[in-house]
């Protein structure tokens, strides 16, 4: 696990103001990861007696815009790999990555994929704005142990997008009074890859690192890797608004976002740490999954060492 006393470390601005009716504020964003302030300040998530998502809980996707086969593989095969029990992962893995989810208050938390709806025809156009996520996630069957997960395109402009966030996650009540959770991660590679898709993009500005080579030979689909893992881990820790979170209710630090630009042990602002390279393509990862997929995941804040804690 890595330590953040040693070195500086990466916090990110989140903002939110917008309001919607019967819709909570966004509780997690996938910061852009160029929106950056240094914090020397110990880093501890406070528990605030809230309900958490543990047991089974399935993730309904909705693609929302057009993709290939092969970009939805990837993605799939991070959310299967999450929960996976296979014991031939070559360790690092990405499950021993979410295990640390099973630290925070309630146990483990298994996500299974559920199912997969394709909108390629932009059924709401191609500027979407937080109701226009609501609505597309509310439109599935729900219940408590259900969330619906949006994938928006890279010729999709989402609101805040690049702005102040690179995803976010949220919830809603229907008007029977049950809680609607919902995750959104978009496609950056055209609109905004040196703030979301950072580390494989060079930065808009700060450090002038060289970039790192996506494990997926996908700059955009490896980086809402990475924001898809930060809003999921905010999510099961910090679903309503009252579980495990710094700073304030409305632009919290969670469970990732609290260790944002950490990937491996030595990060500091604008280097990502040490991590792992395939001799073969120079690609960078930490994790692997299923079907040997390899991917780059974020540190993760440990309850028990109240540390990020890195893979590698």
């Amino acid at each position: 696990m890595a330590l953040l006393n040693p070195f500086s470390f990466l916090l990110f601005l989140l903002l939110s103001t917008c309001y919607v009716p019967n819709l909570s504020k966004a509780t997690s964003r996938a910061p852009n990861r160029m929106l950056a302030l240094v914090q020397n300040q110990p880093l501890v998530l406070r528990y605030h007696k809230g309900t958490l998502l543990k047991g089974n809980i399935t993730l309904h996707l909705l693609w929302y815009g057009t993709f290939t086969s092969t970009q939805r593989s990837i993605l799939i095969d991070f959310v299967q790999s999450l929960s996976s029990t296979s014991s031939s992962h070559t360790p690092p893995s990405v499950s021993s990555w979410w295990r640390t989810t099973e630290s925070y208050r309630g146990g483990p938390c298994t996500l299974v994929v559920g199912n997969q709806t394709l909108d390629a025809n932009y059924s709401l156009g191609k500027s979407l704005n937080t109701d226009h996520l609501l609505a597309l996630a509310s439109k599935g069957n729900s219940d408590a142990h259900v969330v619906h997960v949006i994938v928006t395109s890279a010729d999709v402009a989402v609101e805040d997008f690049c702005m102040n966030q690179c995803g976010t996650h949220g919830w809603a009540k229907r008007k029977n009074g049950e809680r609607v959770a919902y995750a959104w991660v978009g496609d950056a590679i055209t609109q905004c890859p040196g703030q979301c898709a950072w580390p494989f993009h060079q930065p808009v500005y700060g450090p002038q690192t060289p970039p790192l080579v996506a494990p997926n030979a996908d700059v955009g689909v490896d980086g809402m890797v990475i924001n898809l893992a930060t809003v999921l881990a905010g999510l099961v820790t910090n679903p309503f608004e009252d579980g495990y979170y710094q700073g304030p209710s409305s632009a919290p630090l969670e469970a990732v976002s609290a260790c944002a630009g950490i990937f491996g042990k030595g990060a500091y602002p604008g280097y990502p740490g040490n991590v792992l390279v395939e001799k073969a393509t120079g690609a960078s990862y930490n994790a692997v999954g299923v079907r040997g997929r390899k991917f780059l995941l974020p540190a993760m804040w440990d309850p028990l060492s109240s540390s990020c804690k890195t893979l590698v």
